[in-house]
């Protein structure tokens, strides 16, 4: 009988074990978009400023790329005026896109946008953590490369 109960209690840990580690392995190396550093940063002048970091381990050697952020709650919508804003579309290399090469990951620190209508900090820390308000997509010419919500919120006041 002790050996029976050992023998289940040491697969039930190796299980739980095995579990766990399969499961921290995933959170970050196989993410496009590292979740844990993106967010929407509140500014002390009342700007909206969306930061994250790309894993360019994920994505091919020198593939250009661009970033889109979509406002999907429509009152924040209308406080910063633009429900989409693409990264890369008017700046840096080739044109018209980001470049993967160099750093394992690159971050992002998007312009801060003023915000048209104020909000409350915390009901814009409820849009943002708790109602997926924001989304951030990574794409090029032929596909999207990976899709995420923002669900970090800091403010600076």
């Amino acid at each position: 009988m002790n050996k029976k109960i050992n023998f289940i209690g040491t697969f039930m840990i190796g299980l739980v074990c095995v579990i766990y580690l399969s499961g921290c392995s995933s959170l970050y190396p196989n993410e496009l978009i590292v979740n844990r550093y993106a967010d929407a940063l509140l500014t002390k002048n009342n700007e909206l400023q969306f930061r994250f970091r790309i894993n360019n381990e994920i994505l091919d050697g020198n593939q250009l790329y661009k970033v889109r952020v979509t406002i999907h709650d429509d009152k924040l919508a209308r406080a910063i005026g633009k429900r989409e804003i693409i990264y890369g579309e008017e700046q840096v290399l080739n044109g018209d896109y980001l470049e993967t090469k160099g750093h394992r990951e690159k971050y992002i620190f998007m312009d801060p946008l003023p915000l048209k209508e104020d909000l409350h900090i915390q009901e814009l820390r409820n849009m943002i953590e708790r109602d997926q308000a924001v989304s951030i997509e990574v794409f090029n010419d032929r596909e999207v490369l990976g899709r995420a919500y923002l669900t970090n919120f800091s403010s600076e006041l």
